[in-house]
Order: structure tokens, then C-alpha cells, then sequence
């Protein structure tokens, strides 16, 4: 029935046509409708540049709804027919400016940073490109620069966008700058103060969701899982259904231990879009859950997805080195797809992706390097902690080994559903950790 599928990729297919759940699809219309609204005029009249613009921003509205990346390059498609059609003057500053987002969400950051740096040459005033400008220099880890660019997100006499919209563009932006410094309190209010300014302002329903995921992640890392379901249940009642809630919610029942809710969870956000990530995270819960059958599956399926196709193969693969290294798997490529990712993507996650596979393929020296660098803006992130803490015991440095496993569980005492146990018995290697079973 379908030459060249294999039996998974069908099974991917039909889950996303058909597990969506009732509440998702309904909140998905309006988008849908767009995309055949703005089909039906270029079909009348393909000369008309601002349709492609407009069917391209749905494309990426639908993108960003669904999480799956293939509505990326329909917008991109969409949005260059509209700069063939009109690239010169002012009315061009849309597509450009959509289009360097698309650029950016399938990490082509050089091409993302040069669009949104053109768009404003178009002299219209709107400030809102230096969101994408700064977000391109975050991932490349010019945090400076960055910062720069966040601080023109400001109103001012000559600007049309809207002041709010310029007030959370500034807010969320800030907000991961101050994470990544270590001021996670500091990143919190700003973050709450996003959420308060998308409600108030208006702002689509996956774009307020998006924020209170945020929000909660940040609650996460704060080791505030109160908080933090809090904000993930005020996502999913924005935006029923919404995967990245379901998936950051499941995280959070693992880390209370609630195994059968968290694997539920993951189940919802995997039916929703099949994130390799989102397989990986179940199967480390299966793993916990002593259920190595189940945790294979999903191992399998985070190869599968991050494979599926070239876009995937680039904007998954900081995501499978880590799953590789952190699972054991083929080392060398681990190695070989993180030092071709720092080619491109400098900050300090990808940093360190290369020192864990480093570590993981026994060149530790070169690992401390990597994680100094991974570690130099400060980040209170317990994972990088953990990372840290276990190369310095390969190099047998114990004292600074228990103090960067120490440091990560203070932070959030279970910050990862398999690395929290490890970091516990390797501080108390006397005491039995028990490997946790499915709550009866």
C-alpha cells in the first residue's frame, strides 16, 4: 500500500493523523483553515506575493502547534515565492522576517541571524527582528551580543509594533539569558511577567501555553515541582493537549515518582507528535520502571525519528549524541555528530554534548575542557552538575567530583529520572539504591 514505508514510519503516520485527541484538533482548526484559505487565493491568483507570505506564517503556526518540523519547509517554499515576487521594498519586511524564523527553527542560525540583520534595512521601524537576531547569536554563543540585541526590544516613537508585543518578546528573551547566567530566580519573574503579558495582551492560545510550559520548565530546574505542575496544568488548560505540557508534565511525575502517570503522559505527547526526545524520555521511565522490553521500543524509535529525513538528521542532532552517549550507543558516531553540531550551534548545551561524549568515549581530559566551557556562564542547570561531577571522578579528582554531584542535587534532588539515583549512589556508595518499580 505503501511502496519504500517501513511498518514504523506507517505507525508514525497514522498515529499522527489519527491519535490526535478531539480538544487538540479543534485548537488546531483555525490554523488549518488559514493554510486552505490563503491555498484558495494563491490558486486564484499566484502573482500575489502577501498570500504566500501569510500561507507561510500558517505553515509555521502549524509548525510550532504540532511540533513536527516538515511545516517548516512548506513555509519555507511559501515564504521565497513571496521574495521572488517581492524582495525590494517595505512590504517585503513579513516574508523576511518569517522567514528568518524559519530559518531558525531548523537551525540554519548563520541564515536566520542574516535574514532578521535585513529585515531591518527595510527602514519600517518594527523592532521585533532583534528577538530572531538575538536568539541566532544565543545558539552560537555570542551571549553578549545576544544580550545587545534584546535590549533594542523596546518601544519607542518610530516603532509599529505593539507594546506589549515588544514587552514579552523582551521577557521571554531575558528570561533564558538570566538561566543561563544563574540567576534562575531573576529568570522566573521574567518569565511569570511573559505569561501575565500573553494573557493580557491576547496572544494565541499555543503562543500563552508555550509560556507557561516555559515557565514550569524553569520551575523545574529550580527543583520547584510544585511550581512547576502548577505552570504545566495552566498550559494544558490553555491549550488542551499541547505536547510540550504533556511531555514536561510527565517528567515531572517521574520525578515524583508516579511512574505509570509519567509514562501515560509520555504516551500523549508521543501520539501527538513523535518527538525523539519525547521516546527517549519514556524509555529511560521504563527503564526505571524495570521494564527493559518496553524501554527498547522506545530506544528504537529515537533512532527512527532523528533518521526520517535530512531536516531531521539537523535539528535532532545535539538530541541524538546525548541519546547515544547517554545510552552507551555507538560512541564514535556520538562524538563525530557533536563536534560536526559545534560547527554550527556554540553555546554551552552543545558544549556539552561534546564533553559527555567525549567522557563517554574515554578521552576525559578533553572532556573537563569541553565542560569548563559548557559551564562558564554560570548556569544553575543540575544536569550539567551531574556531567561535570562524573568526569572529574574519571579523572579521579573526588573532591570536585562531590562537589558538582552535590551541587546538582541541591538544585533538584531528582533532575533526571535515571541520573539522580546515579548521583546519589556515587556520593554514598555504601547505601543500595533501590532501582524503583511501577507504583502498585
Amino acid at each position: 500500500m505503501f511502496p519504500g514505508m517501513t511498518a514504523m514510519r506507517i505507525a508514525i503516520l497514522v498515529c499522527l493523523s489519527l491519535c490526535v485527541p478531539a480538544g487538540l484538533r479543534a485548537q488546531r482548526e483555525p490554523t488549518d483553515n488559514a493554510i486552505k484559505f490563503y491555498q484558495w487565493k494563491i490558486a486564484r491568483d499566484p502573482t500575489d506575493f502577501f498570500n504566500y507570505d501569510r500561507l507561510g506564517a500558517a505553515y509555521i503556526r502549524k509548525g510550532r502547534e504540532t511540533g513536527d518540523i516538515t511545516y517548516y519547509d512548506l513555509a519555507e517554499k511559501s515564504l521565497a515565492k513571496s521574495l521572488a515576487l517581492e524582495s525590494t521594498h517595505r512590504e517585503a519586511i513579513s516574508a523576511t522576517v518569517h522567514l528568518a524564523s524559519v530559518y531558525f527553527s531548523e537551525h540554519r542560525f548563520n541564515e536566520a541571524l542574516t535574514q532578521a540583520q535585513r529585515s531591518l534595512t527595510f527602514g519600517t521601524g518594527d523592532l521585533s527582528p532583534y528577538a530572531t537576531i538575538g536568539d541566532a547569536l544565543l545558539e552560537m554563543g555570542n551571549y553578549k551580543e545576544a544580550e545587545a540585541a534584546y535590549s533594542k526590544l523596546q518601544q519607542d516613537e518610530q516603532s509599529p509594533a505593539p507594546h506589549a508585543g515588544l514587552a514579552y518578546l523582551q521577557a521571554t528573551r531575558m528570561s533564558s539569558l538570566e538561566f543561563l547566567r544563574g540567576n534562575t530566580r531573576e529568570s522566573i519573574r521574567l518569565m511569570r511577567k511573559a505569561v501575565e503579558t500573553a494573557i493580557a495582551s491576547q496572544m494565541p492560545n499555543e503562543s500563552v501555553a508555550w509560556t507557561q510550559f516555559s515557565l514550569g520548565e524553569e520551575y523545574f530546574q529550580a527543583g520547584d515541582l510544585k511550581n512547576a505542575e502548577a505552570a504545566e496544568q495552566d498550559a494544558l488548560t490553555t491549550y488542551p493537549g499541547y505536547h510540550r505540557a504533556l511531555a514536561e508534565l510527565a517528567k515531572i511525575r517521574s520525578a515524583q515518582n508516579r511512574l505509570r502517570d509519567s509514562i501515560e503522559l509520555y504516551k500523549k505527547a508521543l501520539a501527538v507528535i513523535p518527538l525523539p526526545v519525547y521516546a527517549a524520555a519514556l524509555g529511560d521511565v521504563y527503564t526505571k520502571a524495570g521494564l527493559a522490553a518496553e524501554a527498547k521500543k522506545q530506544y528504537d524509535l529515537v533512532e527512527f525519528i532523528a533518521h526520517l529525513n535530512a531536516l531531521s538528521k539537523t535539528v535532532y542532532n545535539r538530541e541524538l549524541a546525548m541519546f547515544y552517549a547517554d545510552h552507551s550507543m555507538k560512541l564514535k558516531a556520538a562524538l563525530e555528530i557533536a563536534q560536526k553540531e559545534l560547527e554550527i550551534r556554540r553555546d554551552i548545551y552543545t558544549w556539552d554534548c561534546l564533553a559527555w561524549t567525549l567522557y563517554r568515549n574515554g578521552r576525559v581530559p578533553e572532556a573537563a575542557d569541553a565542560m569548563s566551557k559548557a559551564m562558564a556562564q554560570g548556569t544553575r542547570d543540575a544536569l550539567l552538575f551531574f556531567h561535570a561531577g562524573m568526569i572529574y571522578l574519571a579523572l579521579h579528582d573526588e573532591g570536585k567530583a562531590r562537589e558538582n554531584l552535590t551541587r546538582a542535587l541541591a538544585i533538584n534532588p531528582r533532575f533526571h529520572v535515571l541520573y539522580a539515583d546515579v548521583a546519589e549512589r556515587t556520593l554514598r556508595p555504601a547505601e543500595t539504591t533501590s532501582a524503583g518499580n511501577l507504583e502498585r
